[in-house]
């Protein structure tokens, strides 16, 4: 049984694309030729912005699931690890991960994501990426109990939410800085 199920709040209200959650993530972990964190852009008719995307440590994690060599464990905390010792880089999480959260790291061939900077975690810290969020888009929530009506589970064009349950919640822009018409307006 969890104790409790950590996860990310990214507010798409406040995320301007600026990167320096997805560069603080590359600095803390040396992983310049992969990114445990990316930053996507968003434009659907329902939402334009930004979104910060990483491994969403999820409730029912495809990747636990689909590794035949048992490389992940889940903690009591909710945060899914990956032991890349036990790896042998057979993409077979990749490949189940909806969110396409585990890369392949091409230097070692194995396979490596993002962690939920649990050591910076156990230290009382925030994650890198938090802590480098100028915005504040970026938070650490626990799941376990009563969240606000504003936090949603999904947004458009985001994957099914149904059999994974990702650990990550969403606030959504109320007014699009600009609408999907605008975008296609400015095309030439």
């Amino acid at each position: 049984m969890l104790a409790r199920q950590l996860g990310f709040l990214i507010n798409l209200k406040r995320c301007i694309g600026c990167h320096g959650c997805e560069f603080a993530c590359r600095n803390e972990y040396q992983a310049n030729s992969i990114g445990y964190r990316r930053v996507i852009n968003i434009a659907n008719p329902e939402i334009f912005g930004f979104l910060s995307m990483a491994c969403n440590h999820c409730a029912n994690p495809e990747c636990i699931r689909s590794c035949p060599q048992k490389c992940y464990q889940k903690r009591r905390d909710g945060i899914v690890l990956h032991n890349s010792t036990r790896c042998d880089g057979c993409g077979s999480c990749i490949g189940a991960c909806p969110y396409r959260s585990p890369r392949l790291n091409p230097l070692n061939k194995k396979t490596s994501k993002c962690n939920l900077c649990f050591t910076r975690l156990d230290k009382g810290k925030n994650p890198i990426c938090v802590d480098a969020c100028v915005q504040e888009a970026l938070k650490t929530i626990d799941l376990t109990g009563q969240l606000p009506d504003e936090y949603k589970e999904t947004i458009p064009a985001f994957p099914s939410v149904r059999l994974t349950k990702p650990s990550v919640r969403f606030i959504l822009p109320g007014n699009p800085r600009c609408s999907w018409k605008t975008v296609k307006e400015r095309r030439y």
